[in-house]
């Protein structure tokens, strides 16, 4: 399951930050206009740590620093599996919805626009995703934060529903018991033929 992470757990470990996405606001007051901007930024270590954040200030540079400054303290770790996700997940936010998939080793990064610069910084290298309703590069950002977020690792699942890893990925063969199904005849026998 994800978990949020602090910065001090990182330690050493170097966060990538990547500017997803810069605003023009325009406010009209009795004096004119106020003319700001919001920052849409990501960071992440590209091994499962991610954080995306919005920052609003009088001028570019400003803004994005504390876009950072909120992402550093938003950190999730995302469970993963190898290079790709898990399991299939959709989540909304706001008109927005974002559905994510896993994908065969090789596939790549399926994703467009903010959702690619979110899934990229967390450290995925195969997955399919895709965006419905709204094209609000902020409402992707935090659907597909939201998604990443929502994870929950195969031994998770199994702790909560009292079975093992293989049970629930499916690959554990199930135990064919004579007393259950009969006795065993095996195929092209001497005996049966009478």
């Amino acid at each position: 399951m994800s978990q949020k992470v602090s910065l001090s757990e990182l330690k050493d470990q170097e966060l990538e930050e990547r500017v997803i996405h810069i605003d023009r606001v325009k406010k009209t007051v009795k004096g004119g206009d106020l003319i700001s901007f919001r920052a849409l930024v990501a960071v992440g270590n590209k091994e499962g740590v991610v954080g995306v954040a919005t920052g609003k200030a009088r001028a570019t540079p400003d803004a994005i620093a504390k876009g950072f400054d909120k992402a550093k303290k938003n950190l999730w770790r995302v469970p993963l599996d190898g290079v790709t996700i898990p399991h299939q997940i959709q989540r909304r936010v706001g008109g927005a919805i974002v559905l994510m998939k896993p994908a065969s080793r090789g596939t790549g990064v399926i994703a467009g626009g903010a959702v690619r610069a979110v899934v990229e910084l967390a450290g995925i290298l195969d997955i399919l995703s895709k965006c419905l309703g709204s094209n609000t590069a902020v409402n992707n950002a935090a659907a597909a934060f939201e998604c990443l977020k929502g994870l929950v690792d195969a031994q998770r699942v199994a702790e909560l529903r009292g079975r093992t890893v293989e049970e629930i990925l499916g690959e554990a063969e199930p135990s064919l018991d004579d007393d259950a199904y009969g006795e065993t005849v095996g195929v092209g026998s001497d005996e049966d033929e009478d």
